[in-house]
């Protein structure tokens, strides 16, 4: 049913700009359109014919828009974004069990960083050799 709406909707709506771009401009908003004395918007009759059916054609836009909007919110189901598992609750006086037995991601870079430190360190790159120092000028006594 909603499928066939969707349909309907489409056509109002191709249909509402099709009849909106017939009209002939009154306002010469940008000095484009609504001059010339003859052609096909020429008479006063075809101009309320166009504006009645704008009318009908933007009643059944909004029509359908309200009934598609009903039809969405009629089907929603509650959701929740936390998971739906039942929670277990403990004995009393037992400890409850660790959350990550060494998984946790705090752990896991814990031990990266212990076996970054157990490694031998890497031979240094060669350095570049040293510049000769300045000859220093013979001191006069």
């Amino acid at each position: 049913m909603q499928t066939v709406i969707i349909v309907i909707h489409l056509m109002l709506v191709l249909g509402l700009i099709g009849v909106v771009l017939l009209q002939k401009s009154e306002g010469g908003g940008l000095g484009v359109g609504g001059g010339g004395g003859g052609g096909f918007m020429s008479s006063r009759g075809t101009a309320n014919l166009l504006t009645r059916t704008t009318a009908i054609l933007a009643v059944g836009f909004f029509a359908t828009s309200l009934l598609l909007t009903w039809l969405a919110s009629y089907n929603r189901q509650p959701a929740t974004i936390l998971p739906t598992a039942p929670i277990q609750q403990q004995a009393p006086g037992q400890p409850a069990p660790p959350l990550s037995q060494g998984g946790g991601l705090l752990d896991s870079l814990k031990q990266a960083d212990q076996q970054q430190n157990q490694q031998p360190a890497a031979p240094a790159a060669p350095a570049a050799p040293a510049a000769p120092a300045a000859p220093t000028p013979p001191q006069s006594q």
